[in-house]
């Protein structure tokens, strides 16, 4: 994804098959986070519905507008220290001609800062999953807005914009293991250990209220997905973008596969919910590493990751850290699996002749995986806690326990998922709170 250097001569020009193709993708990738809210919204209890489906589609809002005022320009401006862009021309999206394309690639500016624009919007809705039911909307609508700002556009220069310092070590992160899925988990992971677990955790059941939701959520997840990875390497000319089509495909299905197994083997039933996890733990996984490995690779990148994830929902009851939705089981341990396992599985026949430890090439590209993952994690966990802190001591960042208790949709939204007013028999609502006219009719009949 990032520019690369081109020389006059080989100049690129524009491409209407490709700008049009990255347009799509994008739709695609801006489609996942409304996919992401009834996933997360299905697996809440009835009361918290609405507002984990608002949690996600709030980011829609906010990081749009600041990654139009500043976030691009510092996500993908002329290098500062290896640690974050700048360039005058990107603030406000105001110096950018319509035909003027991206360094090294045959789409239009506009094009792919609006692709990335969407990977900006998703990456805070992942945390949301993890703080389901006690978080004041907001307060997080705040912390959307400084962790865009602090966290997500620094950390996508240092993956993804020329001279970032992951960038310059040779990280490979196709579409966002590190950028997006390491540091929403460990985020997450920061903000909970600072808020604390819900009312009733380990305590009350906590089931999904709608597992059709859930399903639903976790198809057009999957479904936009093929924009979110095959859109990322920002063109269709040499068949990366193809193996990558197909590696997300591959590796999704063999997660979902691996989870359902561990499932019936460690509690004795295929669930719907592993199901949908599963497929989204392969999605995860894949996302640092299809473009780097083979579809056999996929298969063992997917089970592999599958498995892990499975595994690790669990350790939130055994650690006491309350995960609402098992982010950090999915996003954080599927990233981390992703992004390492390309030391082990690039063929170097796919996006770069870097190949792993399988095919060849050692334990060097190993190491620089272990450099990113551990960078981007321990960043995003501190700087988030810290976010997560300051916001709690000063405007708050939990609704009370007796809000909690009541419902947050009806604290926070002033509204129900859910209408049962007119489900019953007998007497209607309708008959039952009369309107205006109807009550004027009465009044006459009464004094006549």
């Amino acid at each position: 994804m990032p520019p690369g250097i081109t020389l006059a001569a080989d100049a690129p020009t524009l491409s209407a098959a490709n700008t049009g193709f990255m347009l799509i993708c994008s739709a695609l990738v801006m489609l996942m986070t409304p996919g992401l809210a009834f996933f997360y919204g299905g697996m809440v209890r009835v009361k918290s519905t609405l507002n984990m489906l608002m949690m996600s589609f709030i980011s829609l809002g906010i990081v749009t507008i600041l990654w139009v005022l500043y976030g691009f320009s510092m996500a993908f401006g002329t290098d500062h220290g290896s640690i974050v862009g700048w360039s005058s021309d990107y603030v406000g999206l105001s110096g950018i001609g319509l035909t003027q394309l991206w360094d090294g690639y045959t789409i239009p500016i506009y094009v792919f800062a609006v692709f990335q624009l969407m990977f900006a919007i998703i990456t805070p809705a992942l945390i949301s999953g993890a703080l389901a039911d006690r978080v004041k909307f907001g307060a997080w609508g705040l912390f959307v807005a400084l962790w865009a700002t602090l966290v997500y556009f620094p950390i996508a220069h240092w993956v993804w914009g020329t001279g970032g310092w992951a960038f310059d070590l040779g990280v490979i992160d196709f579409a966002g293991g590190t950028a997006v899925h390491i540091n929403a988990g460990a985020a997450a992971l920061g903000v909970i250990l600072v808020i604390g677990k819900r009312v009733g955790f380990k305590r009350d059941p906590m089931r999904p209220h709608s597992l059709p939701l859930v399903m639903l959520g976790a198809g057009l997840l999957w479904f936009g997905w093929f924009g979110f990875n095959a859109g990322s390497w920002l063109g269709n000319d040499d068949g990366v973008g193809a193996l990558m089509f197909v590696n997300t495909q591959v590796a999704t299905a063999a997660a979902m596969l691996a989870w359902l197994i561990y499932e019936k083997i460690r509690h004795g039933a295929f669930t719907t919910l592993g199901a949908a996890s599963g497929a989204v733990a392969g999605l995860v996984a894949v996302t640092p590493s299809g473009g780097a490995i083979s579809p056999l690779g996929a298969i063992a990148v997917g089970a592999i990751a599958g498995l892990l994830c499975a595994m690790a929902v669990g350790l939130k009851y055994k650690f006491g850290y309350d995960d609402s939705l098992d982010v950090v089981g999915v996003h954080l341990v599927g990233g981390i699996a992703g992004s390492v396992l390309i030391g082990f599985f690039a063929t170097g026949g796919g996006q770069s002749d870097v190949a792993g430890l399988f095919y060849g090439g050692g334990l060097s590209q190993l190491w620089k995986q272990l450099a990113g993952v551990g960078g981007v994690l321990a960043y995003s966990l501190i700087a988030s806690a810290v976010l997560a802190f300051l916001i709690d001591k000063t405007i708050g960042m939990r609704v009370t326990e007796d809000d909690e208790v009541a419902g947050i949709d009806q604290v926070e939204h002033a509204e129900t998922a859910y209408d049962f007013s007119g489900a019953g028999g007998g007497t209607s609502s309708r008959s039952a709170v009369p309107t205006p006219v109807q009550e004027a009719s009465q009044n006459k009949k009464v004094d006549a």
